[in-house]
């Protein structure tokens, strides 16, 4: 690959990946059809701490509980996800959340000092580069936490890479550095657009209210702006709010206008310490003045409560401005319905009076910064009313234990949105599940990373692994506050988890991440040598925070894409590793990848054969601990093995070779759409161990040898759902006889209806 292609790749985020042209995959939705996504991020709050999850109950029981009306409103609209996770702590959250990956794999794997000078990199895609680039108009508001220095009087961007509007999002409020954003009142805050020239897109403004002063235009906004009593400088979280209040109001009118969605993420530092801030407004409790138990609390309580109820006011002026967005009182020009709208926390809340006195954890073990479920499993919200309805999967009102990690938003935001997702990212999106066209690729496990310790979920089982005290075992279903170890009475289980965790780098040092790499090798060279692949340094400001010169290992992102017009091959000439490989091609070129007798290629997240891509394998073997994907305009030919589950939305020869003559397939296989082509004189082509799911085209090569009515294999699996698209289910095979497609409960075969005229030459 030229130097100019891996230039290209690194200045435009993976043009290819993304770029200007929506890529609708075979189950979202239209064009027409995409949602707008209003993203509200609280800081701290426990999973309690929300009515559907524990304060509901308390106020059926008289015991003390913070008010939520509007949160209470969103749930009663949407579903509570009563097993959401985050992190243990902020800056890793945030890093997993907008990059999809893991705290193993992401560079913010704790809350490290140097965070706010590093943690996001350029070669990093999140939320708002994925959906920028989709074509929806993006803002952020709140506690970003990175690429700005702590000082509160002249802060200065210290990485520009790292900077919101360096990922997409156009417009901006926000907090750069999270020492910064422990306190409420910070004098300036960094803002975009910004003027032109400005370093990094943005520039500070002062905290203050005063841009809304005199302003009649939303008389809805509370009176607090013009309060003679009011601070100078602003509450923050009021400031992030009715910016992001007005974000909505426009954007909703330009998309009932021309159909532009938008993507707004209200990242507030509410309910995050310190807690006194609050008393600095005037009536700062007025929610709480008839609530017998309010007085009776702690002073920490109140403040947190208070805290809670009032951004939960914000929240409902934002949630009331998609239901009328001009503030006319006239609702017919509403987004709701169509409109994502989620609510999450980044971690479990912290230990004090609030959660003695409101179980603001929901009786959860632990707290934030715990590997335990008080420390990451998270209140968790989403309304979406064309979707999410009484009769949907997901049913409105009810409360689901589908486990959604923050790494799943970024694949979910990228599906609704038309763009492909991010190679080899952990996250899993669960969009299927909100569009119910297709199912959920499977979330097998869920990895957490925390100083003191990491854990791994697996459905109802979860194993925390601490270096000083070894390992325990829980059944979540039946004890979610992790009361019962149960590792010594499940040793085998116990094993098979703490591999698996291990195998997802929870232990390596801090600073440690997945890297980028681009393939450099020349036609018909080998993949494992380390001088056919670009280096990869992350750098800024004269230091080097991340270096890779090697050969390819189980922490590499690696791109194999030939430039228009060209046409490489590649050869896998031992067992090669990657964290996610993708084969593909610009238009016009083509990249092939030949792994030969023998030879494993893993991908452990993802092997991806792209647009222009081929995989040839004779008699090696394909692994990945998740999925093989065959994306429309790939290939994948030949025989041998896949290690993981393979679906297609491409195209799949299965072609007998010298060393092998079948597909062999050990997780399921599932087709959205694409092509299966077989053989005719291979009988059972496609093996498949798991299940299969049909739903593209059958097409047969070669001569068909047989009688009329005999029969002859092409898939087995351990079932066999729905069908091919072929017409009258029947294939006609290159010789031109006509064939019939049979489905049995494990076995799919062909019935030859009419063989082709034979004509023979007179002597």
């Amino acid at each position: 690959m030229s130097l100019r292609l891996i230039v290209f790749y690194r200045n435009m985020k993976i043009a290819l990946i993304f770029g200007a042209v929506i890529i609708l995959t075979a189950f979202s939705l239209t064009a027409a059809e995409r949602p707008n996504i209003l993203f509200f991020y609280v800081d701290d709050m426990g999973w309690g701490g929300i009515g559907p999850n524990a304060q509901t109950d308390r106020r059926t029981k008289g015991l003390a509980n913070v008010k939520t009306p509007n949160l209470d409103r969103l749930a009663a609209e949407g579903v509570n996800l009563s097993r959401g996770y985050g992190s243990t702590v902020c800056s890793p959250a945030r890093s997993s959340q907008q990059t999809g990956f893991h705290q193993g794999h992401t560079f913010a794997d704790r809350n490290d000092p140097d965070n706010a000078k590093k943690a996001i990199r350029k070669d990093d895609i999140t939320m708002g580069d994925a959906l920028s680039a989709a074509g929806y108009v993006t803002g952020y508001w709140g506690k970003w936490g990175y690429g700005g220095s702590k000082e509160q009087e002249n802060p200065t961007l210290d990485n520009l890479q790292t900077l919101p509007t360096s990922h997409g999002y156009q417009h901006v409020v926000a907090e750069l550095h999270h020492v910064r954003a422990h306190t409420f009142f910070q004098p300036t805050l960094w803002t975009a657009p910004a003027p032109d020239g400005s370093q990094g897109g943005l520039y500070l403004t002062p905290n203050s209210m005063k841009p809304w002063e005199n302003n009649d235009a939303y008389p809805d906004k509370p009176a607090l702006q013009n309060h003679p009593d009011y601070p100078e400088t602003a509450y923050c979280d009021d400031v992030y709010c009715f910016a992001a209040l007005d974000f909505v109001r426009e954007e909703a009118v330009r998309f009932n206008e021309d159909g532009t969605p938008f993507f707004g993420l209200l990242a507030v530092q509410v309910p995050h310490g310190p807690f006194g801030d609050i008393k600095e407004l005037p009536d700062w409790d007025k929610a709480y003045a008839d609530d017998a138990h309010f007085s009776k609390l702690k002073e920490q309580s109140r403040e947190w409560a208070a805290m809670v109820t009032r951004i939960d006011a914000h929240f409902g002026n934002i949630l009331a401005a998609l239901e009328d967005p001009d503030n006319d009182g006239d609702k017919s020009d509403s987004v709701a319905d169509n409109t994502l709208v989620i609510f999450m926390s980044d971690n479990g809340g912290p230990g004090g009076a609030n959660n003695s006195e409101f179980d603001a954890n929901g009786g959860l073990t632990g707290t934030k910064g715990t590997i335990n479920e008080g420390g990451i499993r998270v209140p968790m919200i989403m309304r979406w009313p064309a979707q999410i309805t009484e009769k949907s999967a997901l049913k409105r009102g009810a409360s689901s234990g589908m486990v959604i990690d923050g790494t799943d938003l970024l694949p979910t935001f990228c599906e609704l949105a038309g763009a492909e997702v991010p190679l080899g990212i952990d996250g899993v999106s669960f969009a299927p599940v909100l569009t119910e066209i297709s199912e959920r690729r499977p979330r097998d496990f869920v990895i957490h990373e925390a100083g003191k310790g990491h854990s791994i979920i697996r459905g109802d089982h979860k194993l925390i692994r601490r270096p000083k005290s070894g390992i325990e075992l829980y059944d979540l279903a039946q004890d979610p506050a992790e009361t019962t170890n149960l590792a010594k009475e499940f040793p085998i289980l116990a094993e098979t988890l703490n591999k698996l965790l291990l195998e997802e780098r929870v232990e390596e040092p801090r600073g440690f991440a997945n890297t980028y790499h681009f393939w450099e090798g020349k036609d018909g060279l080998s993949i494992s040598k380390a001088n056919h692949w670009s280096n990869y340094a992350y750098r800024n400001k004269g230091i080097t925070y991340l270096e890779d010169k090697g050969a390819p290992q189980l922490s590499w992102i690696a791109h194999m894409i030939a430039i228009e017009g060209e046409s490489q091959t590649a050869v896998a000439d031992r067992d090669t590793g990657f964290l996610a490989l993708e084969v593909g091609a610009e238009e016009g070129g083509s990249q092939m990848l030949q792994v030969g007798k023998g030879v494993t290629v893993t991908g452990r997240n993802e092997v991806r054969i792209s647009a222009g891509g081929t995989i040839d394998i004779d008699g090696g073997k394909l692994v990945s601990v998740r999925w093989i994907d065959v994306k429309r305009g790939g290939t994948l030919n030949g025989a041998g093995s896949v290690e993981g589950s393979l679906y297609n939305q491409g195209k799949i020869v299965v072609s007998p070779t010298a060393t092998a003559e079948v597909l062999a397939v050990s997780g399921d296989y599932r087709e959205t759409s694409g092509t299966l082509l077989a053989f005719a004189d291979l009988d059972t082509g496609l093996q498949v161990q798991g299940k299969a799911f049909l739903a593209g085209r059958l097409e047969m090569r070669g001569t068909v040898n047989g009688r009329i009515g005999s029969r002859f294999k092409i898939l087995t699996g351990a079932k066999i759902e729905g069908q091919f698209a072929n017409s009258d289910d029947e294939v006609i095979a290159d010789d031109g006889a006509r064939l019939k497609i049979h489905y049995a409960n494990k076995a799919v075969t062909v019935e030859i209806l009419e063989l082709p005229l034979k004509v023979t030459r007179a002597e």
